[in-house]
């Protein structure tokens, strides 16, 4: 890595990256995601490298993958012929993976790496439409099955130093992830829910007055918050968040929110 890039801060970013393949096909329900992934990248400061946080990889330990060019899974089903051929070339960095194990061994979290497993849709959706050049080698990061908030966040601030070399780090997730609640029709309770966990969530992340150890304590018992177990029945797709305030420890600077198949999501970076 460049001195430049060793003297920059990289970014954190949560985001809520859709329904499978489908920002990727046009689909009209997700035109204000795809347009604000495109708008947030020049707000980004542009990384050396990239490490995404996938709701849609789960192991008994946190796993790294370190082969130095990752194919691609197309963990989805049911989608036409073109969402199998979505291409995304970016290389692998077995160094950064290397590292990454090396921190969390550090923090006493017993890590993997994995030179075998390719990009699932977690991070190659998202970055075709935030990065479409694919020219910055990324790693994935898997979630640890036993889904405890706790140990994310420990994670997240084991990894800390990866923004001192410029390293971009995204939580790949969704704020709300109720798939059932996404092909029923709306009510006014579940608006009700939908919104209340959002402003919940908001609060959270980026209330200026309150303690990181309140925060920390708020994202923790999560379950406690109004709506949230609406919003996420299983709550791997807001389990990057916590990562990746791990990561920041910190009020996020800017919340971002829209709508994805006519519910109410949200996004941070720090």
């Amino acid at each position: 890595m460049s001195n430049e890039a060793n003297n920059r801060q990289g970014s954190v970013l949560y985001l809520s990256h859709g329904g499978g393949p489908l920002p990727l096909l046009g689909d009209k329900s997700h035109q204000a995601m795809i347009d604000f992934l495109k708008a947030v990248t020049p707000t980004l400061i542009k990384p050396s490298a990239i490490l995404v946080i996938s709701a849609h990889w789960e192991e008994n330990k946190p796993t790294i993958t370190s082969g130095a060019f990752p194919s691609l899974i197309y963990d989805y089903y049911g989608f036409p012929k073109e969402a199998y051929e979505i291409k995304y070339p970016a290389s692998g960095t077995p160094k950064l993976a290397n590292k990454i194990f090396n921190l969390l061994g550090s923090a006493g979290i017993d890590a993997r790496l994995d030179d075998k497993r390719g990009f699932d849709h977690g991070l190659f959706v998202p970055l075709t439409l935030m990065y479409p050049e694919a020219n910055i080698p990324c790693v994935e990061l898997s979630l640890v099955n036993n889904l405890q908030p706790e140990l994310h966040i420990r994670m997240g601030k084991a990894l800390a130093d990866l923004r001192k070399d410029n390293v971009l780090v995204i939580g790949s997730g969704f704020s709300f992830h109720n798939l059932k609640a996404f092909f029923s029709p709306p009510t006014q309770q579940s608006q009700a829910m939908n919104q209340a966990f959002e402003h919940w969530l908001h609060d959270t992340c980026s209330n200026r007055q309150m303690t990181e150890d309140e925060r920390e304590h708020r994202l923790i018992n999560w379950e406690s918050a109004r709506g949230a177990r609406y919003c996420h029945p299983r709550e791997e797709h807001l389990l990057p968040l916590h990562v990746c305030y791990g990561v920041a420890s910190s009020a996020a600077e800017r919340v971002y929110e829209f709508e994805i198949m006519g519910k109410v999501v949200s996004a941070y970076s720090w």
